[in-house]
């Protein structure tokens, strides 16, 4: 699609009038109308609001002109995968398992492959595969190519010791020691907690990106530990075979 039937079918989708749109990202209604006619299209700045507004990459807006990769990882990317930056902001940079509400997640080019590998190895790669694969394409990147300027000078590593060093502490029984804290979107891990009421309650959003990790437990065969904090909490579950019968252990305000 073109960008006035892009921002045409935005528009409508999300219900809005051209005056409605008009006053959202500071242009009068003729500007709008010009937009969906073709006659002109939104400059750098509108094209920002307009991307954060209807949460969708700049790339999109233009018609998708481009293939957008993951500068981090590499992974292909579109609207549902991107990364945010502070202000919520889409940045058709990333994928949010990269980057999320404006910082980088990975510092170490070889814990990155070290979560790929088996993604890749499920699509049909041999490990071998995955890794020279990984490790040829990765320097290629912006991301890699850029990280002491992009990089955080550990900042965001240290964080997670941290947190791996609380959770280790909490001493929870049949759960071994925690190594290692990854990048989980929500929705992917989103469980739904029965209380004791009967009610059902999840506890996360679908469009954070936590840290996390899954860790078979050392004394229940089958059952796993399911690790997943952020600045604000910890919080640890049980759950069988993908995600069935899934018990909340802990969840801890940090």
């Amino acid at each position: 699609m073109s960008t006035k039937d892009v921002i045409y079918e935005l528009r409508t989708k999300n219900n809005l009038s051209q005056d409605e749109l008009a006053e959202k990202v500071f242009v009068t209604r003729q500007a709008v109308s010009r937009w969906e006619t073709g006659e002109t299209v939104p400059n750098t700045e509108t094209l920002k609001l307009l991307s954060k507004l209807f949460n969708v990459s700049i790339n999109t807006l233009l018609g998708s002109p481009h293939k957008l990769i993951c500068q981090c990882c590499g992974m292909p990317l579109d609207d549902s995968l991107i990364g945010r930056d502070k202000d919520g902001s889409p940045n058709e940079h990333y994928c949010k398992w990269c980057y999320a509400d404006g910082t980088y997640t990975y510092s170490d080019m070889d814990n990155l492959i070290d979560v790929c590998v088996p993604h890749m190895v499920a699509e049909g790669f041999s490990e071998e595969q995955a890794r020279a694969y990984m490790k040829q394409m990765l320097p290629t990147l912006d991301y890699w190519k850029r990280y002491k300027e992009l990089g955080d000078g550990g900042q965001f590593e240290a964080f997670k010791q941290q947190l791996i060093e609380e959770i280790n502490a909490l001493h929870i029984e049949g759960m071994p020691k925690l190594e290692q804290l990854n990048a989980l979107v929500g929705q992917y891990v989103n469980l739904a907690y029965r209380l004791p009421s009967g009610a059902e309650v999840k506890f996360l959003d679908d469009n954070t990106t936590y840290l996390g990790n899954q860790l078979e437990s050392e004394i229940v065969p089958g059952l796993c530990f399911g690790v997943l904090a952020n600045m604000d909490f910890i919080l640890i579950c049980t759950y069988e075979a993908e995600g069935k019968n899934p018990e909340l252990v802990l969840y801890k305000k940090r």
